[in-house]
């Protein structure tokens, strides 16, 4: 995720430079064609403003339901968050026994939930960023994977880890120890009927925030709204030095330029947000949420070895 207020002129460059040549080689083909040919070609001003005005509201409208999808990534990872400090208080006051015998296995119990916990999150981190590609029928296949899932193993038991490893949704099945672990902690008597119901609303928390974010990851956004967006671009990119060319001469090359980048960076930023699970720049900065959940369920544990703080780098966090 962008932090920094400010875009520096390289990064923006980086992505629009290609868009920007164009819009170049355009505008000057059409006043050298002007200049040599002495042809009126023009197209009404009311026309192309018409056609802007159009685009405008089709390029915001678009920009606001990608805004959304990006938003609702970040408000089920925000539930995700707060329901993991919920589940490791929870555990750690709803998960006891009278019996002195049984303290040491309980204990045992509420970290092995609760680190686990922490191996949870940062799975769903990588599965989440898993690259996605689209066959001919419309169906997503995976095709490549951000990294394997060795971030989660100092946090689970070896052969949890080496079950965990080996599974088609290996987040959801961390949620399906969770629930066999407080059956048999209710099953010893360390839990109430009611503090294992509240314990199983929270698991349900998990459930509904991870599928939440697979629906955002493998449905994508309208492909017609991307494709039309940048079809309509690419003609009023074109049509403007049509406009401008008999009236303002070789001045309308800077002006055409600059109205082009700009209905071009409205589109650029509906497309880099729509996705908001792809580790980009402007993604939802899960890695940093993930440490952000580890330190906070350490320090409910009393544990003191916190990772260290997510830092921004040249104003973007990951």
């Amino acid at each position: 995720m962008i932090v920094k207020r400010n875009l520096k002129w390289n990064l923006i460059l980086f992505y629009t430079w290609k868009n920007l040549l164009f819009y170049i080689i355009v505008a000057v083909a059409i006043y050298w064609g002007h200049r040599e040919t002495h042809l009126h070609f023009n197209i009404p001003f009311d026309a192309i403003t018409a056609f802007s005005t159009a685009l405008a509201i089709f390029l915001g409208f678009k920009n606001n339901n990608a805004y959304d999808r990006w938003w609702e990534a970040c408000h089920w990872w925000g539930l995700l968050v707060s329901d993991s400090r919920t589940w490791a208080r929870e555990l750690i006051i709803f998960v006891n026994s009278p019996k002195k015998e049984d303290q040491a296995e309980i204990k045992a119990l509420q970290k092995r939930l609760i680190y686990r916990q922490i191996a949870y999150v940062n799975a769903l981190r990588v599965y989440l960023r898993r690259k996605l590609k689209y066959n001919e029928s419309g169906q997503h296949e995976l095709f490549e994977v951000e990294n394997e899932y060795g971030e989660t193993q100092p946090f689970l038991d070896p052969q949890e880890y080496l079950a965990f490893n080996k599974k088609e949704n290996p987040p959801n099945y961390l949620l399906e120890l969770h629930a066999r672990d407080l059956r048999n902690a209710i099953g010893r008597g360390w839990t109430t009927d009611y503090c294992f119901v509240r314990l199983e609303e929270t698991l349900a928390e998990f459930t509904a925030a991870q599928g939440g974010c697979e629906r955002i990851k493998n449905t994508p956004f309208p492909r017609h709204y991307s494709f039309y967006s940048r079809m309509f671009v690419f003609i009023q990119s074109v049509m403007l030095p049509f406009a401008f060319v008999e009236s303002m001469g070789p001045g309308m090359i800077p002006l055409t330029v600059v109205i082009s980048f700009i209905f071009c960076s409205l589109d650029l930023i509906g497309e880099r947000t729509e996705d908001p699970f792809e580790n980009r720049l402007e993604d939802v900065p899960l890695t940093a949420l993930c440490i952000s959940i580890e330190t906070n369920l350490k320090e409910q544990w009393g544990d003191t070895d916190f990772p260290s703080k997510a830092q921004a780098n040249k104003g973007i966090i990951f």
